[in-house]
């Protein structure tokens, strides 16, 4: 058989077919290669050079797969690019142009370099905008070719965000700091209409052409034309509409506010966040009545203990976060985490592209705090590098209403500024890696230095001073990311990371102190929590490792696969330890190890209508530890266990405006270090413990309407049911605390949100409320005596309200917006103790909290910079807060806080 020559040698017929993937677009399977010629070798791409996506088809919005016919010669050389399925708007010749710079290894037959002609797939997707720099475009509206002035332009998009605009002498209307994403241009002048799909990428000014259609003459004048801009489906979007139980909070606004993200998540439907005091104070977490070690936290899918942030979720930089992601009792197997309650995690304000951003916040009990990041990309090559920090300061010096001492002994109430609070924490983080290569879809390595020194003022209700109580720490961690397709079907995702921590912890003061910061005398033995001097430190070493297949089925089916790793191990020292022939009881070795491993299927079905996740998870622990005896003997133990898990989530969208959902999952939590360990202060080991498991169910319909003559409406309810069995409570009293399995409890409520923005976007409107019944449900143990009663010290029931209202177009050289802001937040009173015990006028409780927060923003462009300013005045009526017995929090507070992004 003869085969026709090119350049006057032999050309083979060898079909292949591949995809070349754009910047910022989900990579594409590469299909493997197949010969046409037993025993040849096909051509390997070896060096792609990406197509520029022509303007033309990237104003239009237009996607699209060319295919080519290649010749490539005996060193790799493509010669000759042919379209062989075309999809015009310039796709075409970018495709040629990009093939005839891409180098191949030669076809081989016998060994030998050959000619050969492939069939070659070039895929045109536009980019999923997911970056944080605001974009610009420009809408110019003619009739005829003639440019139409004085007209207003109205732009809405996906984050529900709405400008006005009027076309000036050009017929140009500007808009500048929108999100960056898909855009529907829509223009309408009476029977006259235009439509046109754009892509407004992140510092790329766009101006597009809206051409309305001839009109005839004998129809009457025609009003002034609206162009409405609609926005595509963000990632938030994404999750809210998915099966998952899942509430995203959008950080965007909370960025501009000066709010820390312990009170914007306070004012989230089925999330209570208590503070012993100020900003950097002890705080808890709890989701539908589960809470701290019941709940697991991530960022970007990474434990925050791994990513390198070893305070309290409360005290994250908010402007260094995009958005939270709150999964309710049912968490996703892609987190490869044990979790009772739920799950958090924080998305990083990372994003694509090349952007910048600072912040600078000032205010009452001396709080500073700053924040910077940036992040470039180069289009060329996929490279990108980037890099974030902040510092916290506050002397947390608010008043608080004690009882002092005068000088015959008698107690009296008085109001005194804390004076051992003060709180100071610092990070930086860098990243760098290659996005949307033939090779990797992802790879990036991450690192971060984080740290925090603390005072502790007082005891947890706040009737003994302490000014010389200290602690710290500070972690190092480096996390590495690859994610892939394997192929048209399969996909790789990998994430590995390790963190060092260290802990110290001291109490040595010889004196004790009074309320005015005094020192009324000398301790006989230095120490002020227990009489007793502390000087611990501690080291901790955190490893984490993740891997997730995922199988992609016919009809949009999915079946996935994930397991992680989570080992830490930690020792330490007490450096009051004086004993030279002993060993430190704090040297002791603990070690905890999880593997959580899950596998789910998923299924689209009626046109992704529907959408049910199945899953089931499998839990092996093991724990070693060397107990110390009487003698100071060291004896080691161990501990393993295996358990299982699943669930399921469903839902249904019979509307287009209502998706019905519900989950359910059976799920385990493994005891935490500490839990196990101890703290090696107060705290016991015991190495008995159970893992908790829980029931965890939730059922409610979101209702989204949009775009209606009186405005957009949003209402998400979801109804939740936990029962949960061998829950660990901390148990005994003075210097004998272990943390044991006493109870059962269950814990029914609804929780819900519901907002409404007027048509113009000139108000906003937006209510939070839980309502939640956590009943202990022991029948025997040292809570059997209680069964029935609310478990204490919990809310049970808050609420939360706010409205913005928005002025823009507002005189001046530069275009600026104007946006007053209020919140008020409500927690009812609740019992610190067990309801059944004792009379009512003399159980101590924790009050009705009421709150409220006003502000004004002034947002503007300057190109090319996006600046905010903000004026905030917190618990404006100045009123006691207290989120636990006895802890006052801050009251009124002034704050201002400056932000640009470009």
């Amino acid at each position: 058989m003869r085969f026709p020559s090119i350049l006057g040698r032999q050309v083979l017929p060898v079909a292949l077919s591949m995809a070349v993937v754009l910047p910022a677009t989900p990579a594409s399977a590469q299909d493997a290669a197949t010969s046409e010629l037993e025993g040849v070798e096909p051509p390997k791409l070896q060096q792609s050079i990406d197509p520029i996506y022509p303007a033309e088809a990237l104003a239009q919005g237009i996607e699209g797969t060319v295919v080519l016919r290649l010749t490539i010669d005996v060193e790799g050389h493509v010669v000759e690019a042919d379209v062989a399925e075309s999809c015009g708007h310039g796709l075409d010749e970018a495709a040629q142009a990009a093939a005839l710079a891409s180098r191949f290894t030669p076809a081989r037959r016998g060994g030998q370099s050959v000619s050969a002609r492939i069939l070659y797939r070039v895929l045109f997707k536009l980019p999923v905008a997911v970056s944080a720099v605001p974009a610009a475009f420009t809408a110019r509206v003619l009739d005829g070719g003639a440019a139409v002035p004085g007209l207003e332009v109205t732009a809405n998009g996906a984050d529900g965000t709405r400008l006005r605009a009027t076309t000036d002498a050009d017929g140009r209307a500007s808009f500048a700091g929108l999100p960056a994403g898909r855009y529907e241009l829509q223009v309408t002048r009476g029977a006259q209409q235009a439509t046109r799909v754009i892509d407004a990428r992140a510092g790329l000014e766009l101006t597009v052409d809206l051409e309305l259609p001839p009109l005839a003459s004998s129809r009457p004048a025609l009003p002034p034309i609206e162009v409405t801009v609609r926005g595509s489906v963000t990632p938030a979007d994404k999750l809210r509409h998915s099966a998952e139980a899942v509430t995203v909070v959008d950080t965007h606004k909370a960025k501009e506010q000066t709010a820390d993200l312990g009170e914007v998540l306070a004012r989230t439907q089925g999330v209570a966040i208590r503070r012993d005091a100020g900003l950097g104070s002890g705080s808890q977490f709890s989701l539908n009545g589960l809470h701290d070690e019941q709940v697991r936290f991530f960022l970007d899918g990474v434990p925050l203990s791994v990513a390198g942030f070893p305070f309290g979720i409360a005290d994250m930089p908010v402007n260094l976060l995009d958005r939270v992601e709150i999964y309710r009792g049912v968490v996703p197997i892609r987190f490869g985490a044990d979790a009772l309650g739920g799950a958090v995690n924080l998305v990083s304000a990372g994003g694509r592209g090349s952007h910048a951003s600072a912040s600078y916040q000032v205010g009452s009990f001396g709080t500073n705090r700053v924040t910077a990041a940036g992040r470039y990309e180069d289009d060329h090559t996929g490279l990108y590098a980037g890099a974030s920090a902040f510092l916290d300061i506050a002397k947390n010096d608010y008043d608080v209403d004690v009882q002092v001492t005068d000088d015959v002994g008698h107690l009296h109430d008085a109001t005194v500024p804390r004076f051992h609070d003060a709180y100071r924490a610092f990070g930086v983080t860098a990243e760098g890696g290659v996005a949307d290569r033939s090779w990797a879809e992802r790879l990036e390595l991450r690192a971060a230095y984080v740290g925090y020194d603390k005072e502790l003022q007082s005891n947890a209700v706040m009737t003994i001073p302490y000014g010389g109580v200290t602690y710290d720490e500070r972690v190092a961690s480096t996390n590495a990311r690859y994610e892939q397709p394997l192929s048209d079907k399969f996909r790789l995702e990998l994430v590995a990371g390790y963190a060092r921590r260290t802990i110290e912890f001291q109490d040595l003061s010889e004196w004790v102190y009074d309320w005015y910061g005094q020192r009324l005398g000398k301790r006989l033995i230095p120490g002020e929590i227990t009489g007793q001097p502390h000087d611990n430190i501690y080291w901790q070493n955190d490893v984490y490792g993740r891997a997730l297949v995922a199988w992609s089925l016919p009809q949009k089916n999915a079946l996935r696969l994930s397991s992680a790793v989570n080992e830490s191990d930690r020792t330490g020292t007490d450096r009051t330890f004086k004993k030279p022939n002993a060993r430190d009881p704090l040297s002791v070795r603990q070690l905890r190890l999880t593997v959580v491993t899950g596998m789910e299927w998923e299924v689209n079905a009626w046109n992704d209508r529907i959408q049910n996740i199945a899953f089931a998870k499998n839990y092996l622990f093991h724990a070693s530890y060397e107990d110390v005896l009487p003698g100071n003997l060291f004896v080691p133990l161990t501990r393993n266990s295996n358990t299982v898990g699943g669930g399921d989530a469903l839902r249904i969208r019979p509307l287009p405006w209502l998706y019905l959902k519900a989950s359910y999952e059976y799920a385990t939590r493994l005891p935490s270090a500490e839990e196990l360990f101890g703290n090696g202060v107060l705290i016991s080991p015991n190495l008995k413990l159970e893992p908790e498991v829980s029931h965890n169910a939730n059922v409610g319909p979101r209702i989204e309407v949009r775009n209606t003559v009186a405005g957009d409406f949003i209402a998400d309810v979801n109804g939740f049911w936990r029962n949960s069995d061998n829950l660990i409570v901390l148990f005994g009293a003075a210097q004998f605390l272990t943390y044991q399995n006493v109870y059962r409890a269950v814990s029914r409520g609804v929780e819900g949100e519901f907002s409404w923005t007027s048509p113009k976007r000139w108000l906003t409107l937006n209510t939070t409320g839980t309502y939640q019944d956590l009943r202990n449900a022991s029948a025997e143990g040292p809570f059997g005596e209680f069964e029935g009663d609310r478990v204490p010290n919990q809310p049970w029931l808050f609420a939360s309200v706010g409205a913005r209202g928005r002025i823009d177009g507002l005189p001046g050289r530069i275009s600026g917006v104007l946006e007053p802001f209020y919140v008020g937040r409500y927690v009812h009173s609740f019992l610190r103790g067990w309801e059944s015990v004792g009379d009512a006028k003399y159980k101590q409780t924790i009050p009705m909290q009421l709150s409220h927060d006003i502000g004004i923003s002034y947002s503007a462009h300057v190109q090319p910079t996006v600046i905010h300013a903000t004026f905030e005045v917190d618990n404006v009526g100045n009123a006691k807060l207290f989120d636990s017995y006895g802890a006052q929090r801050p009251g009124r507070g002034f704050y201002l806080k400056f932000m640009a992004e470009i």
